[in-house]
């Protein structure tokens, strides 16, 4: 290699010889953008921004606007800047509604995160009928929600001939009031959650545990491990992933549950299964005049809280999701 050579290959990409101008990079004006295919690409991008401008950013901007107006729908909207926000921070009901939810939240991430799991593992060491396993765990999914709700309703009947209370009978226990006790009324409502969309996740974790190679099951039992163990030391790392993913989507999706206290007490016995999504109906269609502002504004709040809450867990969990 001669010594020009070597100063060529040193020398940094993109710099010319000593005493030769660099060659010249073309712009990135609108022109060339134009000739490489950006404007065709637009075009094909333009329906799908619409669309997407139109049916969800525009709601999310007319819902931040109302949120700072005094409206039915109906009359024009009144501006009364801060005044919606003040109104819920200065309601008795939202203390006890946080409560509410939180409680929701954490009955479902205690009860309900685990079982999916639970269920995909045991699922995936079956040797046979695993797809019949996948297919009932994954039915209560297909189940219409209103059927699902008027279905444990019936299960949930205080009466001593009720199906719970019969059962329980049995072992002398009972009769519980269930639906009608303000300490047994949300646990029943995590109950019916749960039941209805655990096999969803089971089907995730399913789909997840596919990935991970027989090899490192095979070298697991060549060593002596447990099956505990090859779950603990296997299965677990490569699932990692897809578990923070799960649990942030199910403490978001439990902090808006509303179909549950809707359908099953409305917020009863006592507000005790009022949370902040039935609050919100509560306030936008069924109070005197129609608190549109106020709903919005309680909804707004909410997303806040969500957003900042997935913010700060993907920040603390980014460098263990990845490892």
């Amino acid at each position: 290699m001669t010594t020009d050579d070597a100063v060529l290959t040193d020398r940094p990409r993109g710099t010319a010889r000593a005493g030769r101008p660099a060659p010249r990079v073309p712009g990135r004006s609108p022109l060339t953008w134009a000739r490489r295919g950006g404007l065709s690409a637009l075009v094909f991008a333009l329906p799908l921004l619409l669309v997407f401008g139109v049916f969800s950013w525009w709601p999310i901007v007319s819902a931040v606007v109302m949120s700072f107006q005094q409206t039915n729908l109906i009359d024009p909207p009144t501006f009364v800047g801060l005044e919606n926000f003040q109104a819920i921070f200065a309601d008795p009901l939202l203390p006890k509604v946080v409560r509410n939810t939180a409680w929701f939240a954490l009955l479902a991430l205690v009860f309900g995160y685990p079982i999916p799991l639970v269920g995909a593992v045991l699922m995936s060491e079956l040797r046979r009928r695993k797809g019949l396993y996948s297919v009932l765990a994954y039915l209560p999914v297909v189940v219409p929600p209103v059927v699902a709700v008027l279905l444990w309703k019936f299960f949930y009947d205080p009466r001593p001939q009720g199906v719970f209370n019969t059962i329980l009978g049995w072992v002398g226990l009972g009769p519980y009031s269930w639906l009608n006790d303000q300490a047994m009324a949300m646990p029943s409502l995590v109950l019916e959650a749960t039941w209805a969309a655990a096999g969803g996740t089971v089907i995730i974790y399913l789909a997840a545990l596919i990935g991970v190679p027989s090899e490192l099951y095979d070298a697991a039992e060549v060593d002596g491990a447990s099956v505990w163990r090859k779950v603990w030391h296997v299965t677990m790392p490569h699932l990692r992933g897809v578990l923070f993913i799960t649990l942030i989507l199910q403490v978001i999706g439990t902090a808006q549950v509303f179909l549950e206290p809707f359908l099953f007490t409305n917020g009863g016995p006592n507000h005790a299964t009022l949370t902040v999504m039935l609050w919100v109906y509560q306030l936008a269609f069924t109070s005197i005049g129609n608190s549109f502002g106020e709903a919005t504004a309680l909804s707004l709040l909410l997303a806040v809280v969500l957003a900042v809450l997935s913010l700060v867990y993907f920040r603390l969990t980014r460098s263990w999701s990845q490892s």
